[in-house]
């Protein structure tokens, strides 16, 4: 029996067997190590290098033929893509999460190299989406937003607690002069809640901005529950919506879903996915935002009352029609149009 044969079938379902040169790199601050393999190896090579882009350009450019690369996730994982990306045919960021192999026995530069070359070379690698185009600095300026609101947030419950500590009612009592050491922390926590709101309205004048020039962010404004500052951080994250093959993918993202657990034709319930807990949260708020109003989802929320929807199957409803119409907007790029969901209703009728 022909052994090469018998694989070639499911070797040609891998989509990653278009390439020529399967190369992984594990790059740190001291060395690089670099594990590459042809379509036709077993085993990869390895390769050290000191840690230093352009010899790697160097490297990348003496390969002929299509050449995919691979990097973990990282904080500089984004630097690296940028500057590798016109040096080999794709660059894949991997999703370390799933790279399970790679915790299993011993462990250093070249045997992570190895096995994540493996695995590129497999297909068994998850894609974590980086993209070169300017927008993806607005990821960059939405994290700094967020970690200033939450380092504020914080502060100021320390700022509570140190009033309920001493019996005290918060923003409307204040600690006794005398007692020297809790003035002074009362001082300094409100000097930095001052310089955290400051600054917090520094960042939501530059996302109003933003807004006015970026058509795509504009039409997510448009969207019943979004504001400004909700649009730039669902822009952020998803970038280009065309990565989502359908809503209910995208749903997955938000973790507005759940997935079924079965096997040996047996459910074990459900679990949650992975999901992006700021996408979840910009949806929740963004639903709570609707139905307060007077809006077209509000109006979609009490049809929904009252076709016998409890209010928390209601809210989830439209948490998630809201994403839906955002993933619609970020995909095929057109405007929002209020009161689609009659239309929905008319075709389920």
């Amino acid at each position: 029996m022909n052994l090469k044969k018998e694989r070639r079938p499911e070797m040609e379902s891998n989509k990653n067997l278009i390439y020529k040169h399967y190369i992984s790199l594990d790059w740190s601050m001291e060395q690089v190590c670099l594990a590459r393999m042809k379509a036709e190896s077993v085993e990869p090579t390895t390769k050290y290098f000191p840690a230093d882009v352009s010899k790697i350009k160097e490297y990348l450019k003496e390969l002929h033929g299509k050449k995919i690369l691979t990097i973990e996730e990282t904080t500089g994982s984004h630097w690296l893509y940028v500057e590798l990306v016109e040096s080999v045919d794709k660059v894949l960021i991997c999703d370390p999460y799933r790279n399970s192999l790679l915790k299993e026995g011993p462990k250093n530069d070249k045997i992570d190299a190895r096995k994540l070359c493996l695995l590129l070379r497999s297909g068994m690698l998850k894609e974590v989406y980086h993209s070169s185009s300017e927008d993806y600095k607005i990821r960059k300026l939405a994290s700094a937003y967020i970690a200033l609101v939450k380092s504020g947030v914080r502060i100021k419950n320390q700022n509570s607690a140190l009033y309920r500590g001493e019996g005290l009612r918060y923003k409307k009592d204040k600690v006794k002069e005398e007692d020297r050491l809790l003035s002074f922390i009362e001082v300094q926590q409100k000097r930095s809640i001052i310089f955290y709101e400051e600054e917090k309205n520094k960042y939501e004048k530059l996302f109003k901005e933003i807004s006015r020039k970026n058509e795509i962010i504009k039409m997510l404004c448009q969207v019943s529950g979004i504001k400004d500052t909700s649009a730039i951080k669902i822009y952020s994250i998803v970038i280009d919506g065309s990565r989502f093959a359908s809503k209910y993918k995208y749903w997955s993202m938000c973790g507005l879903v759940n997935h079924e657990r079965e096997s040996g034709k047996r459910n074990y319930g459900r679990k949650k996915p992975r999901y992006s807990r700021i996408l979840k949260s910009v949806y929740k708020n963004a639903a709570l935002a609707a139905i307060r109003g007077n809006n077209d989802i509000r109006e979609y929320y009490e049809i929904l009352l009252q076709k016998g929807y409890k209010i928390s199957e209601a809210r989830n409803q439209i948490t998630r029609y809201i994403a839906k119409v955002t993933y619609a907007i970020l995909k095929n790029q057109i405007p929002y149009r209020a009161y689609q969901w009659r239309e929905l209703k008319k075709v389920s009728a």
